[in-house]
C-alpha cells in the first residue's frame, strides 16, 4: 500500500506554499529592477538581455543535476509557454509599461489571474470552488484600488492599454500551457528550455541589446542581470515546482500578492510613500490570496450519521430453530 502519510502530505504542502512565496517576492522586486533598468533598455533588449542570463543560469544548474532533455510528450507545453510568457509577455509588458502609467498597467496585466482560472477550467478541468471565486474577487478589488491610486503619475495611451491586456493574455495562456508540461518533465525542465524558447523567439532584438549594453550604466546593466538570475531562473523554477502541486487557478490567485509586494517594495527602497488607498488596496489583495489558498474544514462525524450510514443487515435465525 504505497498512501502517503499525512505528515508526508503536510511536507509536501508546505514545500509548495514556500515556492510559491520566493516566486512572488522575486516577481514583486522585478518591477522595482525593470522601472530602474527600463530607463536604459529597449523593450525588447532588456528581455533579451533578461532571458540570456536565465538561460545561462537555468543551463549550468542543469548541467550539473545532468536534467538531460525533457520528454518528447512535453516539448508541446514547454514550446508555447516558452514563446508566449518567456518571449512575447516579456517584451509586450515592457512595451506596455513605457506607454501607459504604472497603475494602469496594474490594472490591466492583473485580469492575467482571471484569465488564467477560466482557461484552466475550459481546458484542464480545473476546479472553481466558491472560496477561490471569492478570493479572487477580493484580491482584483484590492488590484483596482492599488491601480487607481498610482493612476496619473505618467503618459497613458491606448496602444499602451492593448499591449498591457496582450501581455496578460500571453502570460495566462502560457502558465495553462505548461501545467500539463509539468506532469511529464521536471520543474527545472520545464523552466530551463522554456527560458531557452523564449531567448530563440527575442534573438531578433541581439542588435538593440549590444547597442544599449555599450550606452547603458552599470546599474542599469545589473539590475538586468538581477532579472534574469533571480526573478527569472528561480522564480520561474519555484513557480512550476509549486503549479506542478496544485491547480493553475489556484496558482494564478497567488499572483495577486504581487502587487501588495510591489508597493511595499517601492516603499522601503523607492522612497515612494504610498497612499491610504494604495495600503487599503495591498491589504485586500493579501486578503483575497488567504481566502483563496484557504481549504473548508473537514466536516466532523457525528454518532446518527455512524449509527445510519451502514445499515447492519437482517439476521436470519432460522439454523437456530432448526
Amino acid at each position: 500500500m504505497n498512501a502517503t502519510s499525512p505528515a508526508s502530505a503536510r511536507r509536501a504542502d508546505l514545500l509548495a506554499a514556500g515556492a510559491a512565496t520566493v516566486t512572488v517576492v522575486l516577481w514583486a522586486s522585478a518591477f522595482v529592477s525593470i522601472r530602474s533598468a527600463g530607463a536604459a533598455y529597449s523593450p525588447g533588449a532588456l528581455a533579451l538581455g533578461r532571458l540570456l542570463a536565465g538561460s545561462v543560469a537555468l543551463g549550468a544548474i542543469c548541467l550539473v543535476r545532468r536534467e538531460g532533455w525533457p520528454p518528447r510528450a512535453a516539448w508541446r507545453g514547454i514550446a508555447i509557454s516558452g514563446l508566449l510568457w518567456f518571449g512575447f509577455y516579456m517584451v509586450v509588458l515592457n512595451w506596455g509599461e513605457q506607454q501607459v502609467d504604472a497603475g494602469t498597467a496594474a490594472l490591466v496585466v492583473n485580469i492575467g489571474p482571471i484569465l488564467i482560472a477560466l482557461l484552466g477550467s475550459r481546458l484542464l478541468g480545473d476546479a472553481m470552488p466558491p472560496r477561490l471565486l471569492a478570493g479572487m474577487a477580493v484580491s482584483f478589488a484590492g488590484a483596482v484600488a492599488v491601480g487607481l491610486s498610482m493612476s496619473g503619475e505618467g503618459g497613458s495611451s491606448v496602444l499602451g492599454v492593448v499591449l498591457c491586456l496582450l501581455a496578460a493574455v500571453g502570460y495566462a495562456a502560457g502558465v495553462v500551457a505548461q501545467k500539463p508540461a509539468l506532469g511529464r518533465a521536471s520543474a527545472l525542465q520545464v523552466t530551463t528550455f522554456g527560458c531557452l524558447v523564449g531567448t530563440v523567439a527575442c534573438l531578433p532584438f541581439a542588435g538593440q541589446l549590444v547597442h544599449d549594453v555599450a550606452h547603458a550604466p552599470a546599474t542599469a546593466t545589473l539590475n538586468v542581470l538581477y532579472l534574469g538570475v533571480f526573478p527569472t531562473a528561480l522564480a520561474f523554477t519555484t513557480w512550476a515546482y509549486a503549479l506542478a502541486r496544485t491547480t493553475a487557478s489556484r496558482m494564478g490567485a497567488t499572483t495577486y500578492a504581487v502587487p501588495a509586494l510591489v508597493v511595499a517594495m517601492s516603499w522601503l527602497f523607492l522612497d515612494e510613500v504610498p497612499a491610504l488607498l494604495t495600503l487599503a488596496g495591498g491589504a485586500l489583495c493579501l486578503a483575497g490570496v488567504a481566502v483563496s489558498r484557504s481549504r473548508p474544514r473537514p466536516k466532523a462525524f457525528s454518532g446518527a450519521e455512524t449509527r445510519t450510514t451502514s445499515p447492519r443487515p437482517p439476521v436470519d435465525n432460522r439454523a437456530t430453530r432448526d
